[in-house]
């Protein structure tokens, strides 16, 4: 048993990253016993497996580029809400839930934007915007990317309402809060609960990001191998027609002949240069010849003289 907390500020948060029904119940991600009905159905659920959450036939598109949006206004229609969400980008499809034997909305859809980046911008901006007068909650598709979800028709979710008394923790609307009690990990280890991140809390206005895309080496190589080919269809589609008129436009270009005029000029001179140093250095040299010829002569006449002398 420690305590948790002690130099943690109490308005820090976490968020659940992996979904466990009875820590969804709970506050600060502590608890180890269901507190109402629907958190034990839940649990008893997601122990036996019961619920396949890609079973659902009715799911669309790549779940990186799917974002969950709620709290919609009845009067939200398809093509109301496609073009609110058409201003963070291109929206590929869209799916409002209805109900079955009504035909009325839900309040709430899922929507495909066409890359994951549009998603992410999205994410980012369209959290609590107004769409036909309601306030909307936008989070990412947790059916498909958070392992162990168990959705709230079950007794999970992250959703609820506080006079029900059945409140869903860790989401992005409603996270969890830094624990200020004993934490029991052994009872949460049994239980497959995964304790409160110690030194990994984050601000109610931080915004937790969702799950990323991960890049095999497989396929960063299929990306490197698409771009080349890309760039050979791309230099296999140029004529030699077309090659033929840039070769001429480069020779015609009066900044390419001030190139080449420079280029030329400078070897010019380069050879200039070295025919200059070379003359030089014949005549430094031949001078040095003559001047170590006259003192050799020099010395000999004084030497002749001198011997001449003694005798």
């Amino acid at each position: 048993m420690q305590m948790s907390g002690r130099n943690v500020n109490v308005n820090s948060v976490f968020y659940a990253e992996a979904y466990h029904p009875v820590q969804a119940g709970s506050i600060d991600g502590t608890d180890i016993l269901p507190h109402d009905n629907a958190v034990y159905r839940a649990f008893l659920c997601s122990s036996a497996g019961l619920y396949d959450p890609l079973g659902d036939p009715k799911l669309i598109g790549d779940p990186y580029c799917t974002l969950f949006v709620g709290h919609l206004s009845h009067l939200t229609t398809e093509q109301s809400l496609r073009k609110a969400l058409s201003k963070y980008g291109r929206v590929k499809d869209l799916r409002l839930v209805r109900h079955i034997v009504t035909g009325a909305s839900r309040g709430y859809a899922f929507v495909e934007y066409e890359t994951e980046r549009e998603m992410q911008r999205a994410y980012k901006e369209a959290h609590h915007s107004f769409i036909d007068d309601s306030e909307v909650i936008v989070d990412y598709n947790r059916q498909q990317l958070m392992p162990g979800w168990i959705p709230r028709r079950l007794g999970g979710g992250l959703g609820g309402k506080k006079e029900s008394g059945q409140l869903r923790f860790g989401g992005r609307e409603r996270p969890f809060r830094a624990p200020l009690r004993s934490i029991p990990y052994d009872d949460l280890e049994r239980l497959g609960i995964p304790p409160p991140p110690e030194g990994r809390y984050m601000s109610r206005y931080q915004v937790p990001s969702p799950p990323r895309r991960k890049r095999s080496s497989v396929d960063r190589e299929e990306g490197i191998h698409k771009r080349s080919m890309e760039r050979g269809a791309n230099m296999r589609k140029s004529s030699p027609v077309e090659k033929e008129e840039r070769s001429h436009k480069r020779s015609m270009d009066p900044e390419d002949h001030s190139f080449k005029r420079s280029s030329v000029e400078t070897e010019h001179h380069r050879n200039r240069s070295s025919v200059d140093r070379a003359e030089r250095s014949h005549k430094r040299t031949s001078r040095d010849r003559d001047d170590r010829s006259h003192k050799r002569h020099k010395s000999h006449r004084h030497e002749r003289s001198t011997s001449h002398d003694h005798y």
